[in-house]
């Protein structure tokens, strides 16, 4: 009882601006020992993993907030320009209804034992005009696979971003049907052991200032999504129960005065004699295509880049034979010609060290069957 009380108050006491459905007291919590960090999964597609830095940002605030998080999850980091824990579900081009009819969210579960989740998943659902129930539906069974995993999971939804994409007139309005039920959803599906709130990321997003492609966060994106989640992850964490930070004894920082620079004189060296390099060895890479989402006249497919190579590359080249399609959009690289097309690399995601790897993706009219698919690594 002690225990359950004071659960109940850590969370009363963040007084956070998220929806709590009915039916999900603050005092569901998962059991776990005190000094173990809480495993938080962020899930979804490439608006959570391509690269997804609000996921770095996320990481980077909750820790210097004193939070002790694990960000758990099959695949592995890319680069956001800082070192951060980047393990996470991101998979770009997937749709949660595919996602729910395979089943293969429960091997992710299982592997991983998250008691946070974080779901912003439907957005490439929203384009493909599947429908709001089929997305509901498609979360109630992850949710039950999270909770056959670990009962007291506590599961943060996202009311998406704004999905607007030049090419889908119908997105935005699919998109706001989608969002408003979401705390409906929620709602129903929360309990007091597994609770599920709800994160607005909807409200205040311009896809025109927001995003790269209506569809994709920019950095302005990417900086307003980390934000958002802050509080919710934050609400989360409380609920499991000990994810509260530990009070610093100093509440005001000190400010330490920046010394006046002073001139150093350098002495010229003495030249040396110029000794010509040994070349480095020579990197390499490989690129994996997938188709994953197809429709009369389209489809989105995803390219996973892995450095090969025995030193890291700074960056990378894939070329793509599209002998039946066209690249409509695409994230996490540009593009260009038609067919081959060629991608480079995204300014976040070209330097890559031996064996690990990055993913871009884009949506194509026509047919997305590949002919020749090859990667050269600079």
């Amino acid at each position: 009882m002690v225990h359950h009380l004071l659960r109940r108050v850590g969370a009363a006491l963040l007084g956070l601006a998220l929806l709590l459905p009915a039916g999900a007291p603050a005092g569901a919590a998962v059991a776990r020992a005190a000094d173990e960090p809480v495993r938080v999964m962020a899930l979804g597609d490439s608006i959570t993993g391509s690269p997804g830095c609000w996921r770095a940002l996320l990481h980077r605030d909750l820790t210097a907030a004193g939070h002790r998080v694990d960000m758990v999850g099959t695949l592995p980091p890319q680069g956001c320009g800082f070192a951060h824990d980047g393990d996470n579900e991101g998979h770009g081009g997937a749709l949660v209804t595919d996602v729910a009819a395979s089943g293969e969210a429960a091997r992710w579960f299982a592997a991983t034992r998250p008691q946070v989740v974080l779901m912003h998943f439907a957005t490439n659902d929203v384009w493909s005009n599947r429908s709001t129930q089929q997305v509901l539906d498609a979360w109630t069974t992850l949710v039950a696979r999270m909770r056959a995993v670990d009962p007291q999971v506590v599961v943060v939804v996202a009311q998406i971003i704004p999905v607007a994409p030049p090419t889908c007139g119908d997105c935005p309005a699919r998109t706001r049907a989608l969002n408003a039920a979401v705390p409906g959803w929620a709602a129903t599906t929360s309990t007091a052991a597994s609770p599920v709130l709800v994160v607005d990321h909807a409200t205040g997003w311009d896809p025109a200032r927001d995003t790269s492609d209506g569809v994709h966060p920019n950095d302005a994106g990417t900086a307003r999504m980390a934000a958002t989640w802050l509080p919710a992850a934050e609400r989360a964490l409380a609920l499991v129960g000990g994810g509260t930070p530990t009070p610093t004894p100093t509440p005001n920082p000190t400010v330490v005065p920046t010394p006046t620079p002073t001139s150093t004189v350098v002495p010229t060296p003495a030249p040396t004699p110029t000794v010509a390099p040994t070349p480095a060895p020579a990197g390499g890479c490989t690129a994996t295509y997938a188709v994953t989402s197809a429709w009369p006249g389209g489809f989105v497919a995803s390219v996973r880049v892995t450095a090969t190579g025995a030193v890291a590359s700074s960056g990378w080249e894939v070329t793509v034979e599209l002998p039946g399609g066209r690249v409509a959009h695409v994230w996490s690289a540009t593009a260009s010609g038609t067919s081959p097309v060629t991608f480079r690399e995204a300014a976040w995601n070209g330097a890559l060290a031996p064996g690990a790897s990055t993913e871009l993706g884009f949506q194509g009219t026509g047919s997305g069957a590949p002919g020749a698919v090859t990667c050269t690594a600079r």
